[in-house]
């Protein structure tokens, strides 16, 4: 049976040319970075050139990106780091309600500190008022941390417009980028961030790999403990193998960007037209908002989303479910419940994310495997009403 892979917001597959770049180093550039000889020399090399690949895809300056192991460090670099490093004796967090769980458990953490946090709801389309920023703020708050594009719904958050608010209060604003980078241009001057978090895996690059971008003249007190690393903001040898397979990353999506981006968005559009024609009672979450091209959220009346990821599965596509297991106890998504869905409507919800190798024919047959699962389910449901 073919398989086909709809769920590149989760991971994506290695890019070749990434695997080739990162396999050289490993087998013949293997030194430690900080060792003064020709081995380390050269890998000195080989990381800063990918530190300025990084930084060429992010419009920043080499010596503003920290490489570390992914997403979740850089959150929490950002998060703790800035937090901490404050002398105030009283701290205030504004976040909002739809963070990825790196912000937000970092955000409770700092909490059970004694810091003050203000999560911000967010509208029926997934977006957060600036304003409500704005209203938010406190003469103690030290740091704004909104999410560049949200993982599940896809929606593009104001970044700008919350940026400029941030400078006039004279506040540190961080951006979780790990799921726009790639997607939607990134260009951290315009934008106005102070900080903004990348992670290798979401741009075919492997696991265990991302980046920080921290913006010159910003203080962050590091959070792990060690030797003078990445400037003292990230103790630990470095992962040079890992920062030149995110570098080529970078390098191939800055190659590829505009075409590519377009290519997803019409695919997207088809998946949702073709779905939306074939299958009655189905709406798209969040689909009023700017979104990253690649990213799709449907709810389907009367079907367990669970249920639905199974059947799509066994049909031989990979899809995500709009609800989180934990515990072995389903509980409704968090994003989608802060958008105002009822818990059943968010646990008749699916993601669909494309990426590089899906194709139009793929789509086609995601669709007629949607329509099939859909309508099976629904025969079982109890409380989908039948004709």
């Amino acid at each position: 049976m073919n398989r086909f892979y709809f769920d590149h917001n989760a991971t994506t597959p290695v890019a070749p040319e990434v695997v080739e770049a990162m396999t050289a180093v490993m087998c013949e550039e293997f030194g430690n970075a900080s060792s003064v000889h020709h081995f380390g020399q050269v890998a000195r090399q080989r990381l800063e050139a990918a530190r300025s690949q990084v930084a060429g895809l992010l419009h920043a300056q080499p010596q503003e990106i920290v490489f570390l192991s992914g997403g979740t460090e850089a959150d929490n670099l950002a998060v703790f780091g800035t937090v901490r490093h404050s002398p105030r004796e009283r701290k205030h967090v504004i976040t909002t309600a739809i963070e990825h769980p790196a912000v937000l458990h970092s955000c409770a953490q700092l909490e059970r500190e004694g810091v003050e946090v203000t999560r911000v709801p967010v509208g029926a389309d997934g977006r957060v008022d600036p304003g409500d920023i704005r209203r938010a703020l406190r003469p103690e708050t030290v740091l704004i941390s909104v999410m560049h594009a949200n993982n599940e719904l896809g929606t593009v958050q104001p970044i700008a417009e919350v940026a400029r608010i941030a400078r006039e209060a004279g506040v540190c604003l961080h951006s979780d980028g790990v799921q726009a980078l790639g997607k939607v241009p990134v260009d951290v001057n315009e934008l106005g961030v102070d900080l903004y978090s990348t992670s290798g895996h979401k741009i075919y690059a492997p696991k265990g790999v991302g980046a920080l971008y921290a913006r010159k003249g910003v203080r962050l007190r590091a959070i792990q403990f060690g030797g003078h690393h990445e400037r003292d903001r990230r103790p630990g040898t470095e992962n040079v193998p890992g920062a030149v397979a995110l570098g080529r990353a970078c390098e191939l999506v800055k190659a590829g960007f505009e075409e590519e981006s377009a290519r997803l968005a019409g695919l997207r559009d088809r998946l949702e037209k073709g779905i939306l024609e074939r299958v009655p009672s189905v709406s798209v979450n969040g689909g009023k908002a700017p979104r990253t091209p690649n990213t799709s959220n449907l709810c389907f009346e009367g079907v367990e989303g669970e249920a639905m990821l199974i059947a799509l599965d066994l049909a031989g596509f990979a899809v995500s479910s709009g609800a989180a297991c934990s515990s072995g106890a389903v509980e409704p998504s968090h994003v989608l419940t802060a958008i105002g869905l009822p818990a059943e409507k968010a646990r008749a919800s699916l993601r669909f994310s494309l990426g590089r190798s899906n194709t139009a024919e793929q789509v086609d047959r995601l669709i007629d495997a949607v329509a099939s699962a859909v309508e099976r389910l629904r025969r079982l449901s109890p409380v989908y009403p039948h004709a």
